[in-house]
This record gives structure tokens, C-alpha cells and sequence, in this order.
């Protein structure tokens, strides 16, 4: 904490339940140049004890402003976070005077790994985002170590938030259609089908009339020769 501190917590949007999911710094090997500067600063610095007298302040003020400007850039790598929440991503860095760059899950379109040689043997890489609208600042974050765990996080909080692989609503089936009945076609109905059933109903329990062999004509037939 303190004056070199970036303080994420206070740029997080408190009231609408945004936490963060990651917070990642810079990976170390982002110091090595920082640091191999503020190494060649000392030796620098040295020199003032071997000058001649009269020259001591040059090695001192060359070699003091060399471990200055190596702090100041090794300093800036620490102030440097990159932060996933439940809702967005962004950037903070800046020593005296921080820039903060923003980006809603819902923008990221796509995020590619870039991972050198150098990278894959310490386990760093760097992330290229792309975005509906490409925002400063977040287009490239760079010495992300661990980058593979690191963007399937991201990948998982963007699936949990439901901007990706909603499913699909299923398509509602369409009516059939119906053909045209046929000229003088009537539909019937279940009481039609009905009456027609009673009506054969009465026609079979209706008693048949006995045949009078004495009443039978024996008149004889003229067939058609």
C-alpha cells in the first residue's frame, strides 16, 4: 500500500456487485531490462572512485541518473496491472499520473495468446484483443505470465455472465396446411357420425315380418325370351 500502489479495489464499481476475478501484474522477466540498466548504473557510479579527482561528479551524476531512470521504468512495470471482474476488464498504470483503460465482456470479440520462444521457456506471453471497438490502452497487454490459464478465465467468466453459448431458442413448428376440400365434399362431424350409428342401431332390432306360405302367390313368372 502506499504512494506506489495502484489500489484496483477503489475502481471497481462497488454497488453494482462487480469483484475481481484476477489480478495480474507483470511477469519478472519485464524487470530484466529495468534491472540489468540500474546494474550498469552502479558500474557507473564506480567510476567516480578511479576519475581523477577533479572529474568524480560525471561517473556520479551519469551513473546516478542511469539507477534513477532504471527504478523509475522497473517502478512503472510494478504500477502496471491488468484486472478481470465479473463484468469488464481494464488497465491501470501510471506512477504520478495513473490511465485507466476499460473494456466490457460484452465487446471482447476474440483474444489471442502470443507466446515467443523466450516466452514458452519462462512462461509468459502476451494478449492481442480484439474488440467491437478497439479501446487504447487494452489492445495488447504484454508479459501476462501463465497466459493460458489466464484466458480461459477470462473465457469462463464471459461463458457464467451469458454473453456466449446462450442456447438457441428452438424454431416454433409451422402449421400443415390444409387442402381444399372437394366440390360438394361436406365434413362431418362427431354427431353426424353418431346419428348415423343410431339410425343402424334401430334398422337391426327392427322384427322382420313372417312369410304366409298360404298368403304366397303361385301366379307363374313370364320370363323375357
Amino acid at each position: 500500500m502506499g504512494l506506489f500502489d495502484p489500489r484496483i479495489r477503489r475502481h471497481l464499481i462497488a454497488d453494482q456487485g462487480e469483484v475481481v476475478i484476477d489480478e495480474v501484474r507483470k511477469h519478472w522477466t519485464s524487470l530484466v531490462g529495468s534491472t540489468l540498466e540500474m546494474f550498469g548504473g552502479l558500474i557507473v557510479l564506480l567510476l567516480a572512485f578511479v576519475v581523477p579527482p577533479q572529474a568524480w561528479w560525471v561517473p556520479a551524476a551519469v551513473g546516478g541518473a542511469i539507477v534513477l531512470h532504471g527504478w523509475w521504468r522497473m517502478l512503472g512495470r510494478h504500477m502496471d496491472r491488468f484486472v478481470i471482474t465479473n463484468m469488464r476488464v481494464f488497465r491501470v498504470h501510471g506512477i504520478l499520473s495513473q490511465r485507466i483503460a476499460t473494456m466490457p465482456l460484452s465487446r471482447i470479440l476474440d483474444i489471442s495468446v502470443h507466446k515467443p520462444i523466450i516466452g514458452r521457456i519462462f512462461g509468459y506471453g502476451h494478449f492481442v484483443f480484439e474488440s467491437a471497438a478497439q479501446e487504447q490502452g487494452l489492445r495488447e497487454i504484454r508479459f501476462v505470465g501463465d497466459p493460458d490459464e489466464r484466458g480461459l478465465t477470462i473465457q469462463r467468466v464471459i461463458q457464467q455472465s451469458g454473453l456466449r453459448g446462450r442456447p438457441q431458442q428452438p424454431d416454433a413448428p409451422l402449421p400443415m396446411p390444409q387442402a381444399a376440400p372437394w366440390p360438394g365434399f361436406v365434413e362431418r362431424g362427431p354427431r353426424d357420425d353418431e346419428r348415423r350409428d343410431d339410425e343402424r342401431r334401430q334398422q337391426a332390432t327392427q322384427p322382420i315380418d313372417p312369410v304366409d306360405p298360404d298368403r304366397a302367390s303361385t301366379a307363374p313368372i313370364d320370363l323375357p325370351r
